[in-house]
């Protein structure tokens, strides 16, 4: 099962949150640059105990040693001041966060 899903050209978590990518990850690194307060403001989509069984989708370690799920080699993230899903409002933060689309 896939850990995101599409809902209005955006993926989103399984809590119906809007996802975002980092366009300082770099794609297929295999980790992520967003640490300490970066992902207390961008929490991380985590990783459970499996990788996750789905095409697109991995999963990179992050610098804490915790997994984190990544959409076509970039991690992804939700935004801590949307509040409800189908909020966007982290969608060109400082010009650097992007909500991921498929």
């Amino acid at each position: 099962m896939a850990p995101a899903s599409v809902q209005n050209g955006v993926l989103v978590g399984a809590n119906g949150m809007t996802l975002y990518t980092f366009d300082r990850d770099t794609a297929g690194s295999g980790k992520s640059v967003c640490n300490g307060q970066c992902a207390t403001n961008w929490p991380p989509l985590m990783a459970g105990a499996t990788a996750p069984a789905a095409p697109d989708y991995s999963v990179v370690q992050r610098d804490d040693g915790s997994r984190q799920i990544a959409y076509k080699g970039k991690p992804l993230y939700y935004w801590a001041k949307d509040t409800k899903p189908g909020d966007k409002t982290g969608d060109g933060v400082n010009k650097v966060w992007r909500t991921a689309t498929p």
